[in-house]
């Protein structure tokens, strides 16, 4: 496995690779990897020739109360993970690298982000879309690989290739799950004992939730999500709501997905969890009201 800090060195060897006729598979992260950013690597190994890796802690997309100087970092062992999941290539660019100077351009992300963790991260998705928008133009993939457990991350993602014409194929993997379900996170690490064993009831009213739209409780299932997380984990609920994806508004009878998310925090880490569903669960009994999803 090739390693680059480079910005200058990885589009010089993706010029190359290009040039050859390979296929880029690329997969970016912050770091501190687990099984659910090594299922993305085995996937883009499938899928393409070549496959990047990169590790860049980007300090954007960090509001000045979050844990940017937190966030976990052991770049030996992602190397090793890395490695052994297929990587081709490692590009770990330090923050000087990535943005030596005051910007001059940033990227603005006006819808999608006006709901679940952009409502109370604002200017988050500003700082994913700039990163990615740099990344995207020094690896040059044709295929790019996130985790669904960032469903409006990636929703964010899909309309920022799509409005700036990327050549990529933005590909959306299932959420890698603990075997109690707990969804796969590098913030997990923060847990402790008993906030561990708790934090399982995210995905558990997920189910519930899914449950409950089937049978048509639609009016009271965000609330009764609240009422359940409140009841089975000593966290602060930041949100449970049911939105169409990847518009992330209201559903109407012309949502095709439904997007169920919730988001807690505990005392050092905010957990998030959703579950995408591809058939219409709501149709009100007039098309121009929206559904009654509370």
């Amino acid at each position: 496995m090739k390693q680059i800090n480079s910005i200058k060195d990885m589009q010089k060897l993706i010029a190359e690779e290009k040039r050859a006729g390979k296929v880029i598979g690329f997969v970016p992260t912050m770091g501190y990897l687990h099984d659910g950013h090594l299922s993305l690597i085995e996937r883009a190994k499938k899928e393409s020739d070549v496959i990047v890796v990169s590790i860049f802690v980007n300090p954007l997309q960090f509001g000045p109360n979050e844990d940017f100087d937190r966030y976990p970092r052991d770049l030996e062992r992602d190397e090793k993970l890395a490695l052994k999941a297929g990587a081709d290539v490692l590009f770990f660019p330090d923050t000087k690298e990535m943005y030596p100077k005051e910007s001059v351009v940033t990227v603005s992300v006006n819808k999608r982000v006006d709901a679940l963790c952009g409502e109370s991260r604002v200017g988050h998705f500003d700082g994913v879309a700039t990163v990615l928008t740099k990344l995207f133009h020094i690896v040059s993939p044709d295929y790019a690989y996130f985790g669904l457990k960032d469903a409006q991350q990636v929703a964010v993602i899909e309309g920022l290739v799509e409005d700036f014409n990327f050549p990529i194929n933005v590909i959306g993997c299932e959420t890698k799950r603990e075997v109690d379900g707990l969804a796969m996170s590098s913030r997990n690490v923060y847990l402790n004992d008993r906030e561990r064993q708790e934090a399982v009831h995210l995905n558990a009213s997920l189910i519930k939730a899914e449950k409950w739209l089937l049978e048509g409780d639609s009016g009271e299932t965000e609330q009764k999500m609240i009422k359940y997380l409140e009841e089975h984990t000593s966290g602060v609920v930041d949100y449970c709501k049911i939105l169409s994806y990847p518009e992330l508004l209201p559903p109407t009878p012309q949502s095709k997905r439904l997007i169920i998310a919730v988001a807690v925090k505990f005392s050092n880490a905010r957990l998030i969890d959703n579950v995408i569903l591809d058939n219409i669960l709501c149709r009100p009994e007039s098309e121009e009201e929206t559904c009654s999803v509370r």
